[in-house]
């Protein structure tokens, strides 16, 4: 599994946050509090959704523990902020070089991927984690739970 490298630009994402943790995945409950409000929310720029997690800590992985917490979003990009209905947070992915990862399949069964990418693909390559929100770009192929799902896997990387 061979990811393209490329550069983010910053991008303006409006949704909904929680805590959790991998072991405690709130996931489901998340999108399905946040889809009912996805149609309200104006300047949306395109149909893609995300799926954010922002880690406190760069070693996040390093030390790897599936209780320990992290701020997961369900999300969608606008051009603007001005008009947010209630409940509806903004967050900014910052610009900056990523490794994207296809990926086909049931989401519940991505772990395998990640921990591909995680434990051989990024330490044999060229690059490392960077200290950014990871996520991933569901599209038209997006089918959660179907086999035949597609998605893209983005990781923060920067060069070794």
């Amino acid at each position: 599994m061979t990811p393209r490298i490329e550069t983010l630009m910053e991008r303006k994402l409006a949704g909904k946050r929680i805590n959790m943790s991998f072991a405690q995945n709130k996931t489901a409950d998340l999108w399905r509090s946040f889809m009912p409000q996805r149609p309200s929310i104006k300047h949306q720029v395109n149909n893609y959704m995300y799926s954010v997690e922002v880690f406190s800590d760069i070693d996040f992985f390093k030390q790897f523990n599936p209780n320990t917490n992290f701020e997961k979003w369900a999300a969608i990009e606008v051009s603007e902020y001005e008009t947010l209905p209630n409940n509806t947070e903004q967050l900014i992915l910052p610009e900056g070089l990523y490794a994207v990862f296809n990926y086909k399949g049931k989401a519940s069964e991505a772990a395998p991927t990640y921990q591909y990418i995680y434990t051989q693909w990024l330490p044999n390559s060229e690059y490392v984690l960077d200290h950014r929100p990871h996520f991933a770009l569901m599209g038209e192929k997006y089918k959660n739970e179907h086999p035949d799902s597609e998605e893209e896997l983005w990781i923060p990387i920067k060069l070794k």
